[in-house]
């Protein structure tokens, strides 16, 4: 595997897990809780949350980075990563808005929001980190 490449997972990670956790931590109780409380647990599942974030950054890489770093121009990933994001996460908010009993608009709409923001900030960051630090040669 290429260093480029290891480094895009690498630094999308990081800054993605940073904006998700100050997400989940000090956005998710005061929006989560209140509208869909009964259908959390407390806590969370460690095997199934980490298997996420994996397979969700080599998307970003597959769909944003990768053609970002190919293109040499970082607000590729961005844009992409944004677009990534915005239909990942209205795939799931509007599916569960659609047959969920519990489920609200502004869950669904603050959610979307984020995923399409996290993402593109994420791939958008992490494109730039390698693009300026790993440059390709020749």
């Amino acid at each position: 595997m290429k260093p480029q490449a290891v480094a895009a997972y690498v630094a999308t990670a990081i800054v993605f897990g940073i904006l998700d956790t100050l997400w989940l931590t000090q956005v998710g109780p005061k929006l989560y809780r209140p509208e869909i409380g009964p259908l959390m647990i407390d806590g969370w599942r460690p095997g199934p949350a980490l298997t996420f974030y994996a397979l969700y950054m080599l998307g970003i890489q597959i769909f944003a980075v990768a053609p970002a770093l190919d293109a040499g121009r970082w607000p590729v990933a961005a844009r992409r990563g944004a677009l990534f994001g915005f239909f990942c996460y209205m795939t799931y908010d509007l599916t569960n808005h659609a047959t969920m009993k519990i489920w609200s608009l502004r869950i669904t709409l603050a959610d979307m929001a984020w995923g399409t923001f996290a993402t593109g900030f994420a791939a958008g960051a992490a494109a730039w980190l390698v693009l300026t630090l790993l440059p390709r040669k020749g």
